[in-house]
């Protein structure tokens, strides 16, 4: 009997923004693992093409790089035109991009007063605008395509900054809320418009050290702050996450496992999210 693996997704495409971060390298590595053929985007060239070699290495995968500011829709369509050229179209976009700025942070001795508001615009630029370029550019290759082609899931990162108020990161916050409202919208326009074939949803993740918070988190000596305590406190596992436990999740939503999922928004969270702290 042939076996019917609804989680299999090799020989997908999978383009990858921010692919070369940590939380994305992770993402990018576990798709390849399970046989998707995966472009790393990005602006950086030196940084995308080393980890699209060190994914293809370990896992014997095909892969490229595609260089592409998130915030640039010319560079992003000739991105995408190239892909299609090569790899024939694309049926996954993880929407891997995004950070900070200290400038759209308040710190401890600061009020909302205090706001640096151009670092508060870059910063929602890059988290929603950077994930709303490239699902308009490469969600319209997924919807052009023709019967039982026209297939494709969209993932974006989401937070739990998002979810309610977390102190300090008031950009950062902000521009993530904007993502679920947007996944949301995203997933009914593309079903009333185009159909079954193309969703769209969104991974919320807890607290994961990453390059752009370990400032906030830990202490020069890696112990962990204050901030990072209270995390501690507020998050039943008592732990921050480790990347690869973003992947199941994901596999699951770039799947036929999920084809009735659409516009959900997934914690990933070790529970933080449903936590009353007592």
């Amino acid at each position: 009997m042939k076996r019917n693996d609804l989680y299999d997704i090799a020989g997908r495409i999978a383009v990858v923004t921010g692919g070369y971060g940590v939380l994305g390298s992770s993402m990018a590595l576990f798709l390849s693992q399970q046989g998707a053929r995966v472009a790393i985007l990005g602006r950086n060239a030196e940084r995308g093409e080393a980890k699209a070699r060190e994914i293809a290495v370990a896992t014997g995968g095909e892969t490229l790089f595609l260089q592409a500011d998130v915030l640039d829709k010319a560079a992003l369509q000739s991105a995408c035109e190239r892909l299609v050229a090569e790899w024939g179209g694309v049926d996954i976009l993880l929407n891997a991009a995004g950070g900070n700025q200290a400038g759209a942070t308040i710190a401890p001795d600061q009020t909302i007063f205090d706001l640096d508001t151009e670092a508060m615009r870059g910063v929602v630029d890059l988290n929603f605008m950077g994930t709303v370029l490239p699902t308009l550019v490469f969600g319209r290759a997924m919807a052009g395509r023709e019967g039982k082609h026209k297939r494709g899931s969209i993932v974006n990162i989401s937070s739990m900054a998002a979810q309610g108020v977390i102190t300090r990161v008031v950009g950062y916050s902000a521009s993530k809320a904007a993502i679920d409202n947007f996944t949301r919208w995203m997933a009914v326009e593309m079903v009333k418009k185009f159909g079954e074939g193309v969703r769209v949803n969104a991974i919320a993740p807890g607290f994961f050290l990453t390059e752009q918070n370990r400032t906030l988190l830990t202490n020069p000596d890696g112990s962990l702050t204050e901030r990072s305590r209270d995390i501690m406190a507020a998050t039943p596992y008592g732990r921050f996450g480790k990347p690869e436990e973003l992947n199941g999740t994901l596999g699951w939503l770039v799947s036929d496992a999920s084809a009735f999922v659409t516009g959900v928004v997934v914690p990933v969270d070790g529970g933080f999210s449903i936590f009353s702290g007592v």
